[in-house]
């Protein structure tokens, strides 16, 4: 397809699954005229109509309840919340209904539905609007998790999302959605629930996630410089976790470091350290190190709504500590 934007690519992954399969319906808060409320889903209400791309209520529960429902009838609802901070309002929906029916219906009924969200600081939106809650996904059995990093995995992990028979959180990042890369539509750079491995070094691994990615390879391209070769390892699902692909590359370089905007307790980075921690502990040099959100609600100010979160010179010089 050529260079596209992120927010493009996700639309022409909508559009492209809808038209392959008559069973996938968009429903959420102005998904439909208005387009979304970042534009993902602009003019598809015109390209596949009103039943099809459906505007609901302001109730983020009504929405999960509605989309939980329609997956159990046959179809294949992609809701979208406009922020991923509503998440807990549809927690009961989404957690005790979505995660739990295949379960407890012994297989006989699943829920192949995706809950599409964005998150992320970026924007200076407040705390209400700018937290990383995928740690509260992450540790709900029973659901997927995706969140691309690039322009190529926006369209092509949703459309792999489309095809799982369990239900999937797929959250994007506002601070990627205006970015641009190379779109090829027929070829993934890994299977759903592989990781993949943009850059490779033999001094350290740095692991991460959605765009914390970008930020990994600018500090990498600063630690090149001091001689220091960092391998990244962009996970692309935290659920399936791609364990494999991360032991692989610890064991040959024996320093890890992870790379979350989630806060630092309790949170992602810290399951993953933990993680690496247990499974290559033999080959470790030095204890995995996390870089991840402060703990605090982030603030309006873009100053410190930046230094809340990892930045490039925090990575890079918690490298080169490591590697001193």
């Amino acid at each position: 397809m050529g260079k596209t934007t992120y927010r493009d690519a996700l639309r022409q992954a909508l559009s492209d699954s809808m038209t392959t399969d008559p069973n996938v319906v968009l429903i959420g808060e102005e998904v439909g005229r208005y387009g979304g409320a970042y534009g993902v889903t602009k003019s598809l209400i015109d390209e596949f109509g009103p039943e099809r791309v459906i505007d609901t209520p302001i109730s983020e529960p009504s929405i999960v309840g509605a989309a939980v429902g329609a997956a159990m009838s046959g179809l294949r609802p992609v809701a979208e919340l406009m922020y991923v901070d509503f998440i807990g309002m549809t927690m009961d929906q989404l957690a005790n209904q979505a995660a739990k029916i295949r379960y407890m219906f012994g297989g006989q009924i699943g829920v192949p539905m995706i809950l599409r969200t964005q998150g992320g600081t970026g924007r200076s939106a407040g705390a209400q609007h700018s937290q990383s809650l995928e740690a509260y996904v992450m540790h709900t059995p029973g659901l997927r998790l995706a969140m691309p990093a690039t322009v190529s995995d926006a369209y092509h992990l949703l459309r792999q999302s489309l095809a799982q028979p369990d239900p999937v959180v797929f959250i994007e990042h506002k601070a990627l959605y205006a970015t641009s890369g190379e779109l090829d539509d027929q070829t993934p750079v890994a299977p759903w629930g592989k990781a993949h491995v943009p850059r490779q070094g033999d001094d350290l691994v740095i692991v991460t996630y959605s765009r914390q990615l970008h930020y990994a390879i600018l500090a990498a391209d600063k630690l090149a410089k001091d001689g220091i070769e960092a391998t990244i390892i962009d996970l692309r699902t935290l659920n399936p976790l791609d364990i494999d692909t991360i032991r692989t590359h610890v064991e040959r370089c024996g320093h890890a470091m992870v790379v979350s905007e989630g806060v630092m307790t309790a949170g992602v980075a810290a399951e993953l350290a933990a993680r690496i921690s247990e499974e290559c502990f033999d080959f470790l040099e030095n204890p995995v190190i996390r870089i991840a959100g402060e703990d605090i609600p982030i603030s309006v100010s873009p100053l410190l709504e930046t230094n809340s979160v990892p930045t490039p010179e925090l990575i890079a010089d918690a490298a080169r500590m490591m590697r001193s």
